[in-house]
């Protein structure tokens, strides 16, 4: 069985996660999901940084514009939240086109707007 890469740091932020569903449930403002989640990841002592100023690059060269993600959790993967009905492609086109041009490897896209809380992780 192939072994997930940051499989233990994805299972704690989605977990922190599920717990900020637990407790409020679908129907807020992607803001207020913000803010509880960085609570959570505080009470589970998850590292984070919320919104990181990440630099892009284009053709080897460094862009001027930064990618700014809701989180970098553990240093090395970026958690994207949302708080729609359902996610679309074009938030997942974000995520994956974000953790190529930051190279970063990992990325964990969460809807807390559906009834169960929906997530998926993406590797670059």
């Amino acid at each position: 069985m192939l072994d997930l890469l940051y499989k233990h740091e994805v299972y704690r932020i989605v977990g922190a996660a599920m717990e900020v569903h637990r407790e409020l449930g679908p129907g807020f403002l992607e803001a207020i999901y913000q803010e509880a989640l960085a609570i959570e990841f505080e009470l589970q002592n998850i590292p984070f940084v919320e919104f990181p100023r990440l630099k892009m690059n284009y053709k080897n060269h460094e862009l001027k514009k930064e990618y700014v993600p809701d989180f970098c959790c553990y240093e090395k993967i970026i958690v994207e939240i949302k708080a729609s009905k359902k996610c679309t492609p074009t938030d997942e086109a974000q995520i994956i086109n974000a953790l190529r041009c930051a190279n970063f490897k990992i990325g964990v896209l969460i809807n807390f707007g559906e009834p169960s809380l929906f997530w998926r992780r993406y590797v670059n």
